[in-house]
């Protein structure tokens, strides 16, 4: 597992695709983190929750090649004759994603020092909004590693995981279209963006961890099972 991280990370900077997923949350961070503090507000967990829809555009950027540029390449058949588990495979480029967001994210850690020094701060409350960011992205990674194993094409890879992020995010948005209400209301607390707004809310709750490790678990297991699939074919 350790040689594929090691190699899809490298990859990310091999191109400018790492460079530009980071410099757009930089740029973004340093906005809202201004316009935030700006108006006196010492709550960094208001500059990560308002990142949710950067993401949503970022991450299928990341992983749209994670697996389909190695069908292009015609080189994902040595890798899967390779003596590596398909899990460790999987799991290897999961974590070289994960690892490129998690460094998009690092100013966060420097502006919280920065109003520190400024004004009293519950880090409990800055860190509990960014564990659930952490979260949404390895769901949204999942998903979108899931797709990348489905196709050769990397545009059409991001394509529809963008889509699929767009509704799985916000399917609030379409639960008010039915009219059945007991499945609007699960629609409702099934959605993404609603079950991450509860790590901005300062209420700890395991069963909104465990909703987001659920998601990305079912969805490594899926790319797993694709891999496989590929091999025995």
């Amino acid at each position: 597992m350790t040689a594929i991280f090691k190699r899809e990370f490298k990859s990310y900077f091999s191109t400018p695709i790492g460079f530009i997923v980071i410099a757009a949350f930089y740029f973004f961070l340093g906005l809202f983190f201004s316009i935030t503090f700006g108006y006196g507000s010492p709550y960094l967990e208001q500059v990560v929750m308002a990142m949710s829809t950067i993401v949503v555009f970022a991450m299928p950027i990341l992983t749209m090649r994670l697996m389909s540029e190695d069908k292009r390449q015609k080189v994902d058949q040595a890798l899967l004759t390779a003596p590596v588990g398909l899990t460790s495979i999987v799991m290897g480029k999961f974590l070289a994603a994960m690892s490129v967001f998690a460094i998009g994210f690092a100013p966060t850690v420097i502006f919280e020092i920065i109003i520190m020094t400024k004004v009293s701060v519950n880090i409990l409350g800055y860190l509990y909004a960014l564990l659930g960011m952490l979260l949404l992205a390895g769901a949204l990674t999942s998903i979108g590693m899931f797709i990348s194993s489905l196709t050769e094409s990397t545009v059409i890879a991001a394509i529809i995981s963008f889509i699929i992020n767009i509704l799985v995010l916000y399917m609030t948005s379409f639960a008010s279209m039915i009219k059945v209400e007991w499945i609007a209301n699960i629609i409702n607390r099934l959605a993404f963006i609603t079950v991450f707004e509860n790590f901005g809310g300062l209420v700890f709750s395991v069963a909104d961890i465990i909703y987001f490790l659920s998601i990305i678990c079912v969805f490594i297991f899926l790319c797993v099972r694709s891999l496989e699939k590929k091999r025995w074919a």
